[in-house]
């Protein structure tokens, strides 16, 4: 959960808060043509009828929001819903994926003004908030109007548990606005229930249900008529320094896998310059995709996807998926491995999950996924898996049967999000 920034709602925040945007519009973290929306503005009309908003923090949570969003449209014909995320690279996927009657804008930063200006305009009937990011302001703001409000795929790390209870008031206050709490285990339940949280359930994780990644028809028929027979891996949502890590490996595997392709996708594609310089040292026949699509050769050892929305192509296309940032020198944390099992991928992580740890034990005790500690155990399994086709087949049957056994998570969750949702249909309509 976010810590309160008190100074925000003050006449000196909103001068600290511009100067924030300012900076990450220089980075190249802000959309400068949609910056209006971080303050709270608009950019849209708001759709007459009821309308439920969902906020999802980042690509993750946006992920795991679609198909509770595509779910709640197909119920309730009548209902729009509006989206919010905080990054541009969230905002890309939802320009790619929303289903009609959905809107996408950017959360807007936590200005008491740049709240009420936000909620003034769009006016939501209900509000479904993904996992942990519970910003004070406006959490205060949706209280003190009275809009039924859940939390969903609730998460409460250690640290963030023993930060609230030194402010454990401040934690409970904010708890207090939603009606349901709905906790992906039972530890985060008790974390939850310990800082004053109500009606609090367990209903697994989210991502567990998300729909598969999408692979474009004629960008699988022109990359199998490209790589034909050569066997291959992934390295999936790569961080520094796992493309050199990546390379390094395939430069020790070539001595008995000749032929082998290594496919890197970067989980910040603007990150290519940087890769690119990292990747020359290795002496390899490096190719990037790029927004032209470029194909491999026959000769290509490392092709670098440096595309957005492109990573369910090449889990399709892969037996082999190592989910980055297990092994990254940024303290790691782990991405979502579970799309990798759903599209049939034997996965390898590294040691440094902690983000996603719960998926990944569940995955572990499953025996649906492998751990390599360091560069070393990732050329020995890859070598056993490139090596061994019924051993790689069992342990991609293993990461599907995994994935399936788990797409129950929707259906607990709809069962407390759905009367919510039925309630607010059922009261009289907005009118035009």
């Amino acid at each position: 959960m976010m810590l309160d920034v008190y100074a925000w709602g003050t006449k000196a925040g909103k001068p600290l808060i511009r100067a924030l945007l300012n900076h990450r519009i220089r980075i190249g973290k802000e959309d400068p043509e949609r910056l209006s929306e971080r303050m709270g503005e608009a950019s849209v009309p708001r759709p007459s009828g009821k309308l439920v908003w969902v906020h999802a923090a980042s690509v993750g949570e946006a992920q795991s929001a679609l198909i509770l969003v595509e779910t709640l449209l197909e119920a309730n014909k009548e209902l729009h819903i509006l989206i919010t995320t905080g990054t541009r690279t969230s905002a890309e996927l939802m320009a790619k994926k929303l289903p009609d009657r959905a809107i996408h804008q950017f959360y807007p930063l936590d200005h008491p003004q740049w709240v009420q200006s936000f909620l003034d305009s769009w006016q939501p009937d209900a509000v479904l908030w993904m996992e942990s990011e519970l910003w004070p302001n406006m959490l205060r703001e949706v209280k003190k109007r009275a809009i039924p409000a859940a939390l969903i795929n609730a998460r409460l790390s250690l640290k963030s548990l023993k930060r609230w209870n030194m402010m454990r008031g401040v934690a409970q206050t904010l708890l207090s606005v939603f009606d349901c709490i709905l906790c992906q285990t039972n530890a985060d339940e008790e974390s939850y229930s310990q800082l004053g949280g109500q009606n609090i359930h367990v209903t697994d994780n989210l991502k567990y249900s998300a729909v598969p990644l999408e692979a474009d028809n004629r960008s699988l028929k022109a990359l199998l008529t490209s790589v034909e027979q050569r066997p291959c891996w992934v390295y999936a949502s790569s961080h520094a320094p796992e493309e050199l890590l990546a390379a390094n490996v395939h430069k020790n595997l070539k001595e008995t896998h000749t032929n082998l392709l290594t496919i890197i996708v970067p989980r910040h594609p603007e990150r290519r310059d940087s890769i690119r310089k990292d990747l020359e040292q290795t002496g390899l026949n490096v190719v990037f995709r790029g927004e032209d699509k470029n194909q491999p050769s026959a000769d290509t050892d490392i092709y670098v996807a440096d595309t957005l929305g492109e990573l369910g192509l090449f889990y399709t296309f892969c037996d082999i998926a190592l989910i980055g940032r297990s092994l990254s020198s940024d303290g790691g944390g782990g991405h979502n491995p579970i799309e990798a099992a759903q599209l049939r991928c034997a996965v390898l992580h590294g040691p440094l999950i902690q983000n996603l740890q719960d998926i990944y034990d569940d995955m572990t005790a499953a025996d649906a996924s492998v751990m390599v500690e360091d560069q070393e155990s990732l050329q020995a399994t890859l070598h056993t898996l490139l090596s061994d086709e019924a051993a790689l087949e069992e342990h991609k049957q293993r990461a599907a049967a995994f994935a399936n056994a788990k797409t129950s998570v929707l259906e607990r969750v709809m069962q407390h999000v759905g009367p919510m949702i039925e309630n607010v249909m059922n009261k009289q309509e907005r009118s035009a």
